[in-house]
């Protein structure tokens, strides 16, 4: 079975465009250069790049847990979190901002900071728990959900991370539970060009790329038919369906728009990966009545 791509795009983007479309209406057109959209075409394959380990060093965020000892003293060990505030609170210190730091950072800050209550302190500083850098694997994944970026991370080892692959109790086999040729990896609102089933079913590492913090994999199934609704909604999220599903039913699932969305202008993108195309939908003009949905 052949199978497409449906994804509802809503963003602050303007262009001008069609405010009703078909696959074989003139209309519906190749995407528009502003959204270089030739990126996610899966035939060029990711950039080399981004098939190396993240070299920034890690940044502390809020929720992160770090060890912190002044060394030579005793009972002076203590695990601090990062709060809400970005704060740490530590011996003495009444509150010592921490987030944004590098684990060095931070640690000679504190050397500084405990110098008003200790002769030449040596610090001793580890990273015991990170829950500041964190990416999304859902779908068809045996547990899918939020998983910490403790360390530098590609999309095979999250997806082991989240146990693989669903797998049939019946047939033993996830062929046709996880649709590999349309799953994907969001990045900043953009797509990247990861060919899902051309890592996992042929062993191409070439797709094999680093994960960043706020990464968003999805595996949809291969046994039913669903909507990607990304962009300015409440709750991003895929949209399944048995017959049909209209814009306005799809925006209604994802919780509606936020407030600051562009609705003259929401991107319905069909087909696949390697040729994607798009029209521009007015939104405001079915909610009037003024078009239909």
């Amino acid at each position: 079975m052949i199978r497409f791509l449906t994804l509802v795009l809503i963003t602050a983007w303007v262009s001008t465009g069609c405010t009703t479309f078909s696959e074989t209406d003139p209309d519906f057109h190749e995407l528009p250069p502003t959204l270089n959209f030739a990126s996610v075409s899966k035939s060029s394959g990711p950039d080399p790049a981004l098939l190396q380990p993240p070299t920034d060093p890690f940044r502390l965020g809020v929720g992160d847990l770090v060890e912190i000892e002044v060394l030579g003293i005793g009972a002076s060990r203590r695990v601090c979190r990062v709060m809400p505030d970005g704060l740490i609170y530590y011996d003495l210190l009444y509150g010592f901002l921490a987030e944004g730091l590098t684990l060095i950072d931070l640690r000679d800050r504190l050397a500084v900071a405990l110098s008003a209550h200790y002769q030449s302190p040596q610090i001793g500083v580890i990273l015991r728990g990170v829950s500041s850098k964190r990416v999304w694997v859902l779908g068809r994944v045996n547990t899918p959900g939020l998983y910490a970026l403790n360390q530098p991370s590609t999309v095979l080892e999250a997806l082991a991370r989240a146990g693989g692959l669903f797998t049939s109790r019946f047939s033993g086999t996830t062929e046709e539970l996880a649709d590999l040729k349309h799953s994907f990896l969001v990045r900043d609102g953009q797509l990247m060009p990861v060919d899902f089933y051309a890592l996992l079913r042929e062993g191409d590492m070439l797709q094999n790329i680093y994960l960043r913090d706020g990464d968003y994999v999805y595996l949809p199934s291969a046994l039913s038919k669903q909507v990607y609704v990304l962009g300015a909604v409440n709750k991003p999220r895929a949209i399944g369906f048995m017959d049909q599903v209209t814009l306005v039913s799809s925006i209604a699932s994802a919780f509606d728009v936020l407030p600051d969305a562009y609705t003259r202008r929401i991107l319905v993108i069909r087909g696949r990966f390697a040729d994607p195309k798009v029209a521009v939908i007015d939104y405001e003009a079915i909610r009037r009545g003024e078009a239909p949905d």
